[in-house]
């Protein structure tokens, strides 16, 4: 009773008009940052945390969170029409979206993203409102060496994930977690692999590497072959919403998708991110129908399940912030500043100092929800006229808007440069045979495996044996090596090369 009581309370806070008009600002600036590639939430929030110095403590934080999850929306459209990631978590709505596109089946892989987000949604909220006190006790578990081991166990799946061959796919993310080590060493303060270049003092950007990799390796790909084998949209988009094979097929990977993403959002260090990459690989592990799609060539349920996983994720990463003050993401430290701007602790003390704000804002996310389908679905027909511009026009205006992108996350040249020798990277690995998901992922996870690892060692007096005598850790660890040991096994790896036939 008390939760329908405090309901009540939220969805009085939320549907006043106020509160209504920013959940809608909210929607619209994170569905349009979302489509755009290379302008991110991250950067979004960041420009526009001074502009809430202004506004209502409640009501700057529905439009926050309204940008952000507006983003995990948006940011599947360009990865299926364009494959570029709009959005970190849209990486692997690229690899079976963008060949529906190619398909003529640009709707339905839409419609499939925009329903399996708005359920996922849905269900993340309700975990939220419902188990936010007893969920923060599985994170309270975890110390640095089990973040070390669940990063390393994320790491091994990526290789699992990975279509084509073994080796390069542990290359990819060897890459990755090398170029993650670009930077400032965050103990001792001195600059290590920057080469005396300023630039790279800060390390090499997110967005740099993926809109390089995805966004100007895709064009440079397209730009090297004659315009009549060119790869572009020839096919006529064959309807707007999913038949009713397509609802049959991704009904229970969204459901998977979204059980998934709401256990790994609560998890610091988890997220949208790291829930669209362990959804994928789970629907690539389940079973299909006969004579379905390969995945990785336009299977509905590659879409379905990492845009459901990621949206759940991106709901139940409130949790930690708003019951512990731990910000499981960039998003959500940024959240702790708009939080503190406005003299709110983040905290446990939340929920019983400040109950509207609470739950009014849990309120806001369903509200909110409803509004980016309502917004999304009619937008399809729109999204799809996207593919009838002529590529002459279409790859210098990616370029263009990628540029933008890059150039708004820190208003340096540089990063400009870096995206360009990327894309010319992105497009040896297309030559190569190389799928740089994997990639994207070690550079990621790779700062913070190694800030665990650093964490859990320094407790431990150099211990190294802390990463087994720990049981979560140990089990983590476990995990990770049955799952190499099972990929290496002769038949399972002849299974894997058949599943996954390179071009």
């Amino acid at each position: 009773m008390d939760l329908i009581a405090n309901l009540a309370t939220g969805f009085g806070v939320a549907f006043t008009p106020i509160n209504l008009l920013y959940a809608f600002i909210g929607c619209i600036l994170g569905t349009l940052i979302g489509v755009l590639p290379g302008i991110g939430p991250v950067a979004t929030i960041a420009m526009l945390l001074p502009a809430t110095y202004a506004l209502p403590p409640v009501s700057a934080l529905i439009m926050l969170a309204g940008i952000y999850y507006g983003a995990q929306y948006g940011g599947s459209t360009t990865a299926i029409l364009v494959n570029l990631p709009g959005e970190s978590s849209s990486v692997v709505t690229c690899i079976d979206g963008y060949q529906m596109a190619r398909q003529g089946r640009a709707g339905p892989a839409l419609a499939a993203a925009g329903l399996g987000s708005f359920f996922a949604g849905c269900v993340g909220t309700l975990i939220l409102a419902a188990f936010a006190a007893p969920l923060t006790e599985v994170a309270f578990k975890f110390g640095p060496a089990e973040y070390f081991s669940l990063m390393i166990l994320g790491l091994i799946g990526a290789v699992v994930l990975a279509s084509g061959s073994l080796i390069k796919a542990i290359a990819m993310i060897v890459l990755g977690l090398l170029l993650g080590l670009v930077g400032t060493d965050v103990n001792s303060g001195v600059a290590r692999f920057s080469f005396d270049i300023p630039e790279l003092t800060d390390g090499i950007g997110f967005v740099v590497i993926a809109m390089g990799v995805f966004g100007y390796g895709e064009i440079i790909s397209n730009l090297s072959v004659p315009s009549e084998h060119r790869e572009v949209f020839t096919a006529k988009v064959q309807g707007l919403f999913p038949t009713k094979d397509d609802f049959i097929a991704m009904t229970p990977a969204v459901l998977r998708g979204t059980a998934l993403g709401s256990i790994l959002g609560i998890l610091p260090g988890g997220g949208a991110l790291l829930a669209s990459f362990a959804s994928y690989t789970l629907e690539k592990k389940m079973k299909g129908r006969p004579g379905e799609v390969p995945f990785g060539k336009g299977n509905i349920r590659g879409v379905a399940a990492p845009e459901s996983a990621n949206n759940a994720g991106a709901q139940t990463s409130f949790i930690p912030l708003l019951t512990l003050g731990i910000p499981p993401n960039a998003v959500m430290a940024l959240m702790v500043g708009a939080m503190t701007i406005h003299n709110i602790q983040p905290g446990p003390q939340v929920m019983t100092s400040n109950p509207q704000l609470f739950w009014g804002l849990i309120a806001s996310m369903w509200i909110g929800n409803l509004m980016l389908v309502i917004l999304n679905l009619p937008l399809i027909g729109m999204w799809i006229k996207l593919l009838t511009v002529p590529y002459r026009w279409l790859f210098p205006a990616i370029v263009l808007f990628c540029a933008i992108g890059v150039y708004s996350t820190n208003n340096n040249t540089f990063d400009i440069w870096l995206v360009g020798i990327f894309g010319f990277v992105g497009y040896v690995f297309t030559k190569l045979g190389c799928e740089p998901a994997p990639l994207l992922l070690g550079f990621i996870l790779g700062p913070m495996m190694e800030e665990n690892l650093r964490r859990a060692l320094l407790l431990s007096r150099g211990d190294w044996s802390v990463l087994v005598t720990r049981p979560l850790s140990a089990t983590l660890l476990a995990m990770a090596l049955a799952m190499v040991v099972v990929v290496a096994l002769p038949s399972i790896k002849a299974r894997r090369e058949e599943a996954f036939v390179e071009d």
